[in-house]
């Protein structure tokens, strides 16, 4: 029979190897959970980040072939070659310096690059970009391109010949512009005002309008860009509030220091830029050891009523006093201190289109008697030839 307790022992011994693996493998549990949750978290967290590269790669491709389709396509190399390593520079502003560029088809551009003490940054470069691939109209200058890479930032444009309106108006420019032309400017910035306040949806303020940005072609049409402050207004009320300060001092609405923005902000500012063309003075007119507004000094000359004080000397009166009496209400209506009494855009195009053709009619008017008075001239001639 054997040794019972032998054998008791014996089954122990057998058993007890099995009870303790047992014991072991019960032991290990929440650690083999954990480390599978682990494994489960890494795999999910690397498909996820695999999702957002792959997710990022296809909207930046769609980005450019989106630019390619409509503008030109530029590398950071390309626009080096284009600019002959940014040589000349034809401009300066908030964003940076601008640079004459030329494609290889021949054509002339403005390559804008945003220099690391620019007043504007990242936020305002996409903004441009944004609205200029989706707005187009006559009035506002084409995007053709941009470059974003290896921390240089460019926007590509049209080249516009004869720089921007306020060279012009400053007198850094010999040309001087007629009184014709500079309602015809004033038309054309309007119409791109207009467009961008009613012809877009959601309507868009530019927020930063001045003499400074609008362009000249090369037969004086005018264009108006820089829209790195732009805003869609998307709200009910038709308003943009921020806390965060835009626009230029001279040209900003000062309702706007309490950061509500709307389309009658971009009224007064062309209000202002209006006057300019009218006077030929800057927005602040230095006075000895002070400065004066521009509105406030037209203001106290329209209480004398001479309007050829007040219209750009530079002019030597040839324009038509009615259509410069109009033009200076239109002016002021933009400018008064409550921004619900200033006009629509639509309207102001109206009264200027109509302040133009009373200024051609006295032009044809002058024509017809410089005609008829050449005329006359010539039958006093011929008489006095025959005379006896």
């Amino acid at each position: 029979m054997g040794n019972p307790a032998l054998i008791v022992i014996q089954n122990y011994t057998r058993l007890l190897p099995c009870e303790k693996t047992k014991k072991s493998l019960i032991l290990s549990r929440p650690l083999v959970a954990s480390i599978a949750s682990n494994l489960v978290f890494l795999v999910l967290s690397t498909v996820i980040i695999i999702w957002i590269i792959k997710r990022y790669r296809v909207t930046k491709c769609r980005k450019c072939s989106l630019l390619k389709s409509k503008n030109h396509s530029l590398t950071c190399s390309e626009i080096i070659s284009i600019t002959n390593n940014f040589r000349e520079v034809i401009g300066e502003g908030g964003f940076g310096k601008v640079y004459l560029g030329n494609l290889s088809d021949g054509n002339q551009v403005a390559v804008k690059l945003l220099s690391e003490s620019s007043k504007q940054g990242d936020k305002e470069f996409l903004t441009e970009v944004e609205f200029l691939l989706v707005v187009h109209h006559r009035s506002l200058v084409p995007l053709l391109g941009y470059c974003n890479e290896e921390e240089i930032m460019v926007l590509v444009y049209d080249y516009m010949k004869n720089g921007n309106l306020q060279q012009h108006l400053s007198g850094s420019r010999a040309n001087i512009i007629s009184w014709e032309k500079r309602l015809q400017i004033a038309i054309d910035a309007a119409h791109g005002l207009e467009y961008l306040h009613n012809g877009c949806k959601p309507p868009i303020i530019h927020r930063d309008f001045k003499s400074s940005n609008i362009l000249l072609t090369g037969d004086l049409q005018a264009k108006i860009s820089d829209f790195g402050l732009s805003r869609a207004l998307t709200t009910l009320k038709d308003t943009h509030v921020t806390t965060q300060p835009a626009g230029t001092f001279g040209y900003l609405d000062p309702s706007c220091h309490s950061g509500i923005f709307n389309k009658k902000t971009d009224t007064y500012s062309f209000g202002v830029v209006l006057l300019e063309l009218i006077t030929g003075q800057p927005a602040i007119i230095p006075v000895e050891d002070d400065r004066c507004h521009v509105i406030q000094w037209t203001h106290s000359l329209i209480e004398r009523g001479d309007i050829k004080s007040i219209v750009d000397p530079k002019l030597q009166g040839e324009f038509n006093l009615s259509s410069a009496w109009k033009a200076v209400e239109i002016a002021m209506s933009c400018v008064v201190p409550n921004a619900t009494q200033r006009p629509d855009m639509s309207y102001v195009l109206v009264e200027l289109k109509e302040s133009l053709s009373m200024e051609m009619a006295s032009g044809d008017d002058k024509k017809t008697e410089n005609c008829t008075t050449a005329l006359l001239n010539q039958q006093d001639t011929s008489q006095i030839s025959y005379s006896p």
